[in-house]
């Protein structure tokens, strides 16, 4: 159990690390760590996770740190994998608050920000497509389409209400729960 928790604690410790763009950025960090490199999860219990960690107060990597570690090994490995989660960003957000408050008159510092802004939206991207294409897969085809036209139907009419109406979103949440209870 130990050797779990250790391992948890420094997996996320390399997430808090290497999340440079906020919750969403470490989305793929986070998914790499969890299926791909140690397979503690699979991808639909990752997926199921995602989705609950933005719905719960608090940051999403947080979230998602919390509930991987609770699954893994429970509330020990909860505590292993948030503390490793937010300890390096307090690190290196007390490294970087003294270092720009000294250079922020600096040449090169914007060019800087700049390129980390450009990551930060590839890797919200990455993420994006990732469960997208998890939300929008079906097991059946429908009408020669590997689409499910349920899902593709409530996000257009979820993505229609934010924009054109300005639904708040927990409130569309709730309606697109209540509508997943009688269309699934």
């Amino acid at each position: 159990m130990t050797g779990r928790l250790l391992s948890l604690l420094y997996s996320f410790l390399q997430i808090g690390f290497f999340s440079i763009g906020g919750g969403y950025a470490t989305i793929p960090l986070i998914r790499q760590q969890v299926i791909d490199l140690h397979a503690w999860l699979t991808l639909q219990e990752f997926t199921d996770i995602i989705t609950i960690s933005q719905m719960t107060p608090g940051p999403l990597a947080v979230n998602t740190s919390t509930f991987v570690g609770m699954r893994i090994a429970g509330l020990g490995g909860a505590v292993a994998a948030t503390f490793g989660c937010i300890i390096s960003g307090y690190l290196i957000s007390l490294f970087l608050y003294r270092f720009f408050k000294k250079h922020r008159q600096t040449s090169w510092i914007q060019p800087v920000l700049s390129g980390l802004k450009s990551a930060s939206v590839g890797l919200i991207a990455s993420c994006a497509l990732t469960i997208a294409s998890l939300a929008f897969q079906s097991d059946t085809k429908t009408l020669g389409l590997p689409l499910n036209l349920t899902a593709v139907g409530l996000f257009s009419l979820s993505f229609f209400a934010l924009r054109k109406w300005k639904i708040h979103p927990i409130l569309l949440m709730a309606l697109c729960g209540l509508a997943g209870i009688f269309l699934y």
